[in-house]
């Protein structure tokens, strides 16, 4: 595994931390307490990489190890009973650890980055009340952003734009709309999804409104990041990231994503615009509704899935202060763990 910190990253110097934990005393007595020490209510640990990276599983060891609990940083682990197209971690490990910002919403409502800036909030205040390590772990970057560099507000919203792009996308689909944003605005179109229609309609609205695309208005952005947050990522080849991706879905559709999504259907009010886009059961409606056979509509969820993961990465490269673990094949979750643990001790 190779270790790689980011060229923008600011040496800090190590100063001494007075934490008043009350956690029990674990068998770790040589680098983990020392790190539990260190970290303890001062910085908060986030683990971001792209979808089917590994980041849950280090996620939780990391939590195991330093008496943490886990805030997810995931758009659609939100809703409830949206389980195996969201790849919630197993009720058992949620019992073993503790999970915030999963299963918090109903399928039916909307969910925003501003409701899970405050439900992070509060979940970081009660962790730390706790005495206890937060641990972030997620890859959905518009949050990651908003965690570490703060909400971008953009100008205020126009509901007769708004209803307009809704409209042409309800007729001409969100590819078409998504087209006519990268004709605009490449590069905001590289970081949204195809898929992603409130997105896709917040980048045409600013330039309607602005004048200017939505990603020269990010750039105004704060530049720093949130020096509280020790940042995590999760690299591995993109061959191996991809192999990965095929392994989930092939793994979904054998624990019943199918039933899932009918069960969800099958409620009594409908899935939000929002629910009903999230990648997995967007092409199970569109099976169900007879777009696609099932499977080329599994062969759709591994495509947008990979390009889910190219938007993330080029995310990722925006973010500041990120320390690098670049994964190989021959790595086990022992061997990141113990990386993780040595970049969180010298930091």
């Amino acid at each position: 595994m190779t270790i790689c910190g980011n060229s923008a990253m600011k040496k800090r110097s190590r100063l001494p931390v007075k934490c008043g934990s009350k956690a029990k005393a674990t068998s770790y007595r040589t680098a983990t307490s020392s790190i539990s020490g260190l970290m303890c209510n001062q910085r908060k640990i986030l683990i971001l990489g792209v979808t089917a990276s590994g980041k849950g599983a280090l996620g939780f060891e990391l939590a195991r190890r330093l008496n943490g609990e886990i805030i997810s940083v995931d758009s659609m682990k939100v809703y409830r009973r949206m389980d195996i197209g969201t790849a919630k971690p197993p009720p058992e490990k949620r019992r073993q650890i503790r999970h915030h910002l999963i299963d918090v919403v109903e399928p039916s409502e909307a969910f925003s980055v501003d409701r899970f800036l405050e439900l992070t909030e509060t979940a970081t205040t009660q962790i730390q009340a706790a005495g206890r390590q937060v641990v972030a772990v997620g890859g959905t970057a518009m949050y990651i952003k908003a965690l570490l560099y703060g909400l971008f507000e953009g100008p205020a919203s126009d509901p007769a734009i708004r209803r307009r792009l809704n409209d042409q996308i309800d007729r001409h689909g969100a590819a078409a709309l998504h087209e006519r944003l990268r004709q605009i605005d490449p590069q905001a179109a590289d970081k949204i999804h195809p898929n992603d229609r409130r997105r896709i309609i917040r980048a045409l609205e600013v330039f309607e409104l602005a004048g200017q695309p939505i990603s020269t208005l990010q750039k105004q952005w704060a530049q720093e990041a949130d020096e509280d947050w020790f940042v995590i990522g999760l690299r591995r080849p993109k061959e191996i990231e991809n192999s990965r991706i095929n392994q989930r879905v092939r793994r979904m559709i054998e624990e019943g994503l199918l039933d899932e999504v009918k069960a969800l259907l099958a409620e009594p009010k409908p899935m939000s615009k929002q629910a009903r886009a999230a990648i997995g059961y967007a092409e199970i409606i569109a099976y169900l509704d007879g777009q696609y056979s099932f499977e080329d509509a599994i062969e759709q969820i591994k495509i947008n899935t990979r390009k889910l993961a190219k938007a993330q990465r080029t995310w990722f490269k925006t973010f500041r202060n990120v320390r690098w673990l670049d994964i190989t094949e021959t790595d086990t979750l022992e061997t990141v763990a113990q990386s993780a643990i040595h970049r969180l001790r010298i930091f």
